[in-house]
């Protein structure tokens, strides 16, 4: 007998009791059901009957596939987390959780495309967490999520960041770590190609000896020299009896001075 086709792993099978065992209920008072970690690779459905109890939950660190459009029937979740799971799509009616105040989909197999436009209707939002998918630009959609605080974009193929996003009013925290993001790019070093003069010694054309005066003109010359080759202001100042001396002259410009106050 010919077999069928192969199917994917069929996970731990949650019934209404197990779902209802597995709401906790926090200090702030929010009823959490908590299904993470438990093998499950098809949501369940069962625990739509729970819908209108709970606040928040949490099916992460599983191997769902798909979620299905009744997740619309949560119209009371603040908080979800569908973290480290396989999915590649999420259903557009994840737009209608209008009380959403955070949502944690990274570590998953979602493109740009699979991104509902949705997303954007979630106006309470203060937390997204993208990372570790496999997108390739940001819907600049998302910039429509005023109320968003903390975004992560970690760990995608992303080389720009909208302007729409990155100018969100409140946002605080935006991690795009490790995307070949072209911002971040550091532009090359420019050579700088022109010798620089870290100390300057002026003294008087009088003071010099004629060896001294001589190699002085001689950079005097080829200062002047690179003037003419790049842009001068419009206003030059002058010191025609000023020079540069060289090491020797430096040494001894105390001697000269004396010298030149002897009677």
């Amino acid at each position: 007998m010919a077999k069928g086709k192969a199917k994917g792993p069929q996970g731990k099978r949650i019934t209404l009791k197990m779902a209802k065992n597995s709401i906790r209920v926090s200090f702030s008072g929010r009823r959490r059901l908590d299904l993470s970690k438990m093998g499950i690779a098809t949501f369940p459905k069962c625990i739509l009957e729970l819908a209108g109890d709970v606040d928040e939950l949490d099916l992460s660190r599983n191997m769902l596939r798909k979620i299905p459009n009744t997740i619309e029937k949560f119209q009371n979740l603040l908080w979800l987390d569908l973290h480290s799971n396989q999915l590649d799509e999420l259903p557009k009616e994840i737009g209608s959780l209008q009380n959403l105040t955070f949502l944690n989909i990274c570590n998953n197999k979602l493109t740009t495309e699979s991104l509902p436009e949705e997303l954007n209707l979630l106006k309470n939002l203060k937390t997204l967490n993208l990372g570790l998918n496999c997108l390739e630009t940001v819907p600049t959609t998302l910039g429509a999520l005023r109320e968003l605080v903390d975004l992560g974009l970690f760990d995608n193929v992303l080389t720009t960041i909208p302007k729409s996003v990155k100018n969100l009013p409140k946002i605080e925290r935006m991690n795009v770590k490790r995307n070949p993001l072209r911002e971040l790019e550091k532009p090359e070093e420019e050579i700088d190609t022109i010798k620089r003069i870290e100390t300057l010694h002026l003294v008087e054309e009088k003071d010099l000896c004629s060896s001294c005066l001589k190699k002085c003109k001689g950079e005097k010359d080829e200062l002047h020299r690179l003037e003419d080759m790049t842009p001068s202001s419009s206003k030059e100042l002058s010191f025609p009896l000023l020079l540069t001396p060289n090491s020797s002259a430096k040494d001894n410009q105390e001697e000269w001075r004396v010298r030149s106050t002897d009677p």
